[in-house]
């Protein structure tokens, strides 16, 4: 199966996290990268009394369930020193598990598609590079991506 994961981060070398992040993904078993969207500078987003962010997504195919992608990425953030202090607060790396082929889910722990991709422009600026119809594995936001592009101050780097 395919899925899509949003990274983020706007902690220390921004885009060295972003790397490291793509890499550790790309070495757990049963998870293969398959394209990765540029990376983008945006403003924050809830508490934006902190540094710009760095983001993109990842497209990946997998044989772990939703779950097991899940806690791969929570993994791969507490790897990589993530410290959660308060809500949107900043991070040294944030994986969020946005799409994954064929599967709803409404949860505690894991809401799929990611219930907040169609408010944010950081993750669907650079979904609209890998999914130019933006139909994302079968779920369309291109009503959305039309709304909130025009007020975008999201920049490629």
């Amino acid at each position: 199966m395919k899925a899509v994961i949003g990274i983020g981060t706007n902690i220390g070398d921004r885009k060295n996290n972003i790397d490291k992040a793509i890499d550790a993904l790309g070495l757990v078993p049963y998870i293969n990268v398959i394209r990765c969207a540029s990376v983008y500078e945006t403003a924050p987003w809830g508490y934006t009394e902190q540094a710009n962010f760095y983001n993109t997504v990842v497209e990946v195919e997998t044989t772990r369930s939703p779950e097991m992608l899940l806690g791969v990425c929570l993994g791969i953030e507490t790897g990589m020193g993530r410290v959660r202090e308060f809500k949107n607060g900043p991070r040294i790396v944030d994986l969020d598990l946005l799409v994954y082929e064929g599967c709803e889910s409404n949860t505690e722990n894991l809401q799929l598609p990611h219930s907040r991709i169609g408010e944010r422009d950081f993750v669907l600026i650079p979904l609209k590079e890998l999914y130019q119809d933006m139909n994302i594995l079968g779920f369309d936001y291109s009503e959305e991506y039309e709304n909130i592009i025009e007020n975008s101050t999201a920049k490629i780097i």
